[in-house]
């Protein structure tokens, strides 16, 4: 049974450009518009991947994963909370109520953040930090 010349041309196109539209491009178009960052591992190696069945496509696709961001890890997200806006969250002893804070944060952020995760890590403030919110350090 003979295949015809169209169905393996298609084929060899179709292939040809998945390699040509780069692997981070194609699986995390979110992560376009970077310009710098850790590279993410498995992009590069399927990229790299791409360079062994066909060099010219595969270097393309590091081209454009390059170009374009989508090979580094996406960056961190920072938010930024007025202090005079947590200070109903923490009482006179300086003990944080966590239920009030969970829902400053709510209304401030858009997020639910869950403060009553066991993996949580906790960090004492400063003298200063305290001072700032016009609370008296308790020993």
């Amino acid at each position: 049974m003979r295949i015809p010349s169209r169905v393996i041309g298609g084929a060899l196109v179709a292939t040809l450009l998945t390699q040509l539209t780069a692997c981070g491009t194609l699986f995390y178009p979110d992560r376009r518009g970077q310009i710098e960052g850790k590279i993410d591992p498995v992009v590069a190696a399927m990229d790299a991947i791409g360079i062994l069945f066909y060099v010219l496509p595969g270097l393309i696709a590091f081209g454009i994963d390059f170009a374009t961001g989508a090979i580094y890890y996406p960056g961190g997200k920072t938010a930024q909370v007025d202090p005079a806006k947590l200070a109903p969250a923490v009482d006179a002893n300086g003990q944080v109520d966590r239920l009030k804070l969970q829902a400053i944060l709510e209304t401030e952020l858009g997020q639910r953040l869950p403060l009553n995760d066991p993996r949580l890590i906790q960090q004492r403030g400063s003298v200063e930090q305290l001072a700032s919110l016009g609370l008296v350090p308790a020993a």
